[in-house]
């Protein structure tokens, strides 16, 4: 499947899965923290299946590798991430808290072109910047 179709299914879910999380939240009346981790018991199941197959690879990853993977999937956007999202979600319109939430590509890019070492062009700067606009003017007022 094409990385651009790919990413499209990933913003659906993501958009659709926020709305019923938290109608979920509301409805039972949960802490972010129980959503959250009712969201990754689930994903840990089904992830844990579908990655069977692969995880002979873990031990030729290296310790380097799985500690990127930990901070980065497991502390910043597994947990710290999500917890500030599932607080957001429950205390403000998904209307206002997603297109905020969702700035994530921007702080990607800006990690990429600082330490990745990626190019910044005119065209990911304007990018950028409409990206930025676009969601003052969700958001503001």
């Amino acid at each position: 499947m094409k990385p651009q179709l790919l990413a499209v299914l990933t913003a659906m879910a993501w958009g659709i899965g926020g709305y019923f999380e938290k109608k979920g939240l509301h409805l039972g009346q949960l802490s972010p923290q129980m959503g959250i981790t009712i969201r990754t018991a689930i994903a840990f199941l089904i992830l844990g299946a579908v990655s069977a197959p692969q995880w002979k690879t873990l031990s030729q990853a290296g310790p380097k590798s799985l500690l990127y993977m930990i901070v980065g999937g497991g502390v910043m956007a597994g947990s710290i991430g999500m917890l500030c999202f599932y607080a957001a979600i429950k205390g403000a319109p998904l209307t206002r808290v997603m297109p905020i939430a969702f700035t994530s590509p921007l702080f990607g890019a800006l990690m990429s072109t600082l330490f990745g070492g990626e190019p910044l062009t005119v065209k990911t700067v304007t990018g950028m910047l409409l990206t930025v606009g676009g969601i003052v003017l969700l958001t503001a007022g």
